[in-house]
């Protein structure tokens, strides 16, 4: 595997037009879109400073995996968590088990801004009267904020999640940064061989039918044949929270 390769010219990814930015994608996807998640992770890391990508985690039921791997890799690196306000208080608990056990030296917990929350949720039931606001709220505005100073993030989407990420690429472009999803081609089975090689600590919701985590008032158990995002905003004509849609 050929190592990452700069663009010449360039004055650098801070300074890069989205069309940029795209052409830098789709070269990184046609050449490396097929490594493994560790490599895919290095290339990445490789071409930004440390202080210009981000890794952006739910802590949620696989969130373990790909952590592990950044710990393995660079265990320094800006590893930003979206503290809505609505979160099991498990999945707090997990975090930080594994800010420890991986040894993760730069978590950041981004909160939404309070006067917003003030203006329109002041009572903190927007969720059952407009998800998609409160989403945008809690957590579209407040990771559009903190990831200002970074050229590009990482995040541990996989195509078999759901029908709407079934094409996710392992590199591709959001607006004005890099998105990077090392584990896009992984799938349940390499997911959960990952977790008893490493032995990794699971969050205590997925053993009670939780396989994709969110906040508390609009995450549920799944059924027997559901999808395993079958549980987010249940009843409800939404399948993403915001922070993965195209700008």
């Amino acid at each position: 595997m050929r190592p990452f390769e700069p663009a010449t010219g360039s004055a650098g990814p801070r300074r890069t037009c989205d069309a940029d930015v795209a052409a830098r994608a789709a070269d990184l996807e046609a050449r490396y879109g097929d490594a493994t998640p560790q490599e895919i992770l290095r290339i990445a890391l490789d071409a930004f400073d440390l202080d210009d990508i981000a890794a952006v985690t739910s802590f949620g039921a696989e969130s373990a995996v790909w952590l592990h791997m950044l710990s393995e890799i660079e265990p320094s690196t800006p590893v930003l968590f979206i503290d809505t306000g609505k979160h099991f208080p498990a999945t707090h608990r997990y975090r930080e088990t594994l800010t420890q056990t991986l040894g993760l030296k730069d978590v950041r917990l981004i909160k939404p801004d309070p006067e917003d929350l003030k203006r329109e949720d002041p009572v903190g039931m927007l969720f059952s009267q407009d998800a998609d606001r409160c989403c945008h709220l809690r957590k579209t505005l407040p990771l559009a904020g903190a990831l200002q100073p970074f050229s590009a993030w990482m995040n541990g989407r996989k195509r078999h999640q759901s029908a709407t990420r079934a094409r996710m690429p392992a590199f591709e472009v959001d607006g004005p940064r890099l998105k990077v999803n090392p584990l896009a081609g992984w799938g349940p089975q390499d997911i959960r061989a990952y977790f008893e090689r490493f032995d990794l600590p699971r969050h205590p919701l997925v053993a009670e039918g939780y396989p994709s985590i969110g906040c508390m008032p609009c995450t549920s158990r799944i059924k027997p044949g559901e999808d395993e995002r079958a549980g987010r905003w249940r009843g409800r004509d939404k399948t993403e929270c915001g922070i993965h849609l195209a700008p």
